[in-house]
């Protein structure tokens, strides 16, 4: 499923005294199967376009186009629902929206929601409690006596049962410690290629961002100011220093090894395995 915005504006309290742009003139593109990450200092406008991927926001300009639905500003809209059921979204701290007495109560409440019958729903919990890395076992359990990772795998299972097109990540790795955020952003690239799912990461890691995203769209003071590969947005640290961003750890240090040997590299590294790969070839095998 194709998303899009085209000249997206919105404002808060339109026509209020307390009336605040939030975001204007936003464009982008995500084409179906596509892994984009959006970026950007805190206050960019990150989450309120990501409130515009499935009209939690509808715009005060412009129009947002969700597969063969288009939503535009100034136009009351019929059926949200459906669009709401083509894109899930992993919100940030998901766990804290548990509330059912059960875990499998938790995730078939989405599915049934939306139309699903209860046998459906609970084939779809037991299939997807194991592809977020659980087992059956804790289904009868409350998610309330669950880990915090657990919980929070819970509520993710909760999203993807609901078998949506696009997934929309907001900061999912969020208070997790450096394995976990690891496991569980590799969760989500495997689904993203596997099931050919749109995705899109709002996030404040750089090195998220480079690793797992085909494509990054950068915000900056609620306007869309860049998009490019992870290589083209990353080969330029300069330029992301005025918008509040830095380069990933290791583009770091791979601008540290140049100016220390003045051995210049052809490309970009996104990962230390692909850095010390190419050191290895340039430096005709010295160790780093």
């Amino acid at each position: 499923m194709d998303i899009s915005l085209q000249k997206v504006e919105y404002r808060y309290a339109a026509g209020s005294p307390f009336e605040k742009l939030a975001i204007e003139d936003v464009s982008f593109s995500v084409p179906s199967g596509q892994y984009v990450a959006i970026i950007g200092h805190t206050g960019s406008g990150k989450s309120t376009v990501l409130q515009h991927l499935n009209a939690l926001l509808k715009p005060t300009a412009g129009s947002v186009v969700i597969g063969d639905r288009t939503v535009r500003a100034g136009r009351k809209e019929k059926e949200l629902k459906s669009i709401r059921q083509k894109v899930g979204i992993v919100f940030q701290f998901p766990e804290q929206q548990l509330f059912e007495e059960t875990v499998l109560k938790d995730i078939c409440y989405g599915p049934m929601n939306f139309g699903v019958s209860e046998e459906e729903a609970k084939n779809r919990a037991e299939y997807w409690i194991e592809e977020v890395g659980l087992s059956r076992e804790i289904l009868n359990q409350s998610p309330f006596d669950l880990s915090g990772g657990q919980m929070r795998r819970v509520a993710i299972a909760g999203v993807l049962a609901m078998q949506p097109d696009l997934i929309v990540l907001d900061e999912p790795t969020a208070g997790l410690d450096p394995r976990g955020r690891k496991e569980m952003m590799d969760m989500f690239y495997r689904l993203h290629k596997e099931r050919n799912l749109s995705m899109i990461l709002v996030t404040h890691s750089m090195e998220d961002a480079s690793v797992y995203a085909d494509k990054i769209v950068i915000m900056h003071k609620g306007k869309k100011v860049h998009e490019g590969t992870p290589r083209e947005i990353f080969a330029d640290a300069e330029k992301l220093k005025q918008w509040d961003l830095s380069v990933p750890e290791v583009v770091h240090f791979q601008r540290l090894l140049e100016h220390k040997t003045g051995i210049l590299f052809p490309v970009v590294c996104l990962t230390m395995e692909e850095l010390v790969a190419q050191w290895k070839q340039l430096s005709g095998g010295h160790p780093l």
